[in-house]
């Protein structure tokens, strides 16, 4: 009998049940480097008693195959930017939150909680919000050429070592966008152009591949590479260890703005837990000591007054209207994912 019950928990473990956490713990699945996750785990930890354990992905794609496999039924909650929420909806990975729970919701800044992937946060918390752009070394390439996505996607441009992002969609949107498409069409021949120009680009002996944005970021710190397509709060955190040498900037042609945000998946061992901490994190000290970390923008307004001075007033975080005018959202690809798939796996391949 002892030998079957330790087969069944073992089972259990494999088929993604809930034997993977207690009910005194806390299950979160997110990007790496968010926050300062020795701090926030102690002071969680210290207020409401129960453990947290952090598990990190390194992009969209890898994340959704998690959940799919049973990380829907292994995390309490996970980190879902906005073009993914429609899909993860489709798949019924997440659950409708119970705003009872979440009384500060209420510290939202209005535009963030009538997005439109989830009007009034039905099934999502925003985290930070965020975009693209260029990382580079100053000591190598002049600020004006990186101006335009041309440094990477014109071979006459950078004759230096560059990583492009290792994100589907993110990077065959962006590439489309240089080519004057509108970023979430997927017109066969607007498709495969920016197929084409992916291709051209990856096969440039100049091009280290596809890497994803932290991993791209410490090359270019390391100066193994001169320049690497990098999220904004990525990028600025090397950049204050070396502003001599290390610049960031949003191309010309503009680029995607990303709202990440935590959701409570279908099967959440500990939704109690859950729930202490999506309505922890929105309180005014903690959501500025996140973002004051990871150096990306903050959604809830009650942070806005305990974020450093300096990165209110840095346009890489909080940017200017002309540069916000440039920034676009993503879109849940739908019946288009096949074609999306299809174009990535010959991108890769080539």
């Amino acid at each position: 009998m002892k030998k079957l019950v330790l087969l069944l928990l073992a089972l259990a473990v494999v088929w993604g049940g809930t034997a993977w956490a207690g009910k005194d713990e806390l299950r979160i699945y997110i990007w790496s480097e968010y926050m300062d996750e020795e701090v926030m785990t102690r002071e969680f930890e210290k207020k409401f008693g129960y453990k947290v354990r952090i598990d990190h992905f390194e992009s969209v794609e890898e994340m959704m195959a998690k959940l799919q496999s049973g990380g829907a039924n292994q995390y309490d909650l996970v980190c879902l930017n906005d073009y993914v929420m429609e899909a993860a909806l489709s798949m019924n990975l997440v659950q409708k939150l119970d705003h009872s729970k979440i009384p500060n919701l209420k510290n939202l800044m209005p535009r963030f909680y009538n997005d439109y992937y989830d009007p009034g946060c039905k099934y999502h918390v925003p985290f930070q919000w965020g975009f693209t752009g260029l990382l580079y070394r100053k000591d190598k390439i002049a600020a004006r050429d990186a101006q335009s996505w041309s440094l990477v996607f014109d071979p006459n441009k950078l004759q230096g070592p560059f990583y492009l992002l290792d994100s589907q969609q993110e990077m065959i949107s962006l590439t489309m966008n240089y080519l004057g498409y509108d970023p979430n069409s997927y017109k066969t021949d607007q498709l495969k152009a920016a197929m084409d120009l992916l291709v051209k680009t990856k096969k440039r002996s100049t091009c280290l591949g596809f890497k994803g944005g932290v991993g791209a970021r410490d090359e270019v710190a390391s100066g193994v590479a001169q320049a690497s397509i990098c999220y904004n709060g990525d990028a600025l955190r090397v950049i204050a260890e070396n502003p001599q040498t290390l610049g960031f900037t949003v191309p010309k042609e503009g680029t995607f703005m990303f709202l990440d945000n935590l959701s409570l998946t279908k099967n959440a061992p500990n939704p109690e837990a859950a729930y202490k901490w999506l309505n922890w994190m929105l309180e005014p000290k903690i959501g500025a000591a996140i973002s004051n970390f990871c150096q990306f923008a903050t959604p809830t307004k009650a942070s806005l007054p305990y974020i450093n001075k300096e990165d209110l007033n840095n346009p890489s975080i909080y940017p200017s209207k002309e540069v916000m005018d440039k920034l676009f959202y993503l879109k849940d690809p739908g019946a288009n994912m096949k074609l999306l798939d299809q174009a990535w796996t010959r991108i890769k391949a080539q």
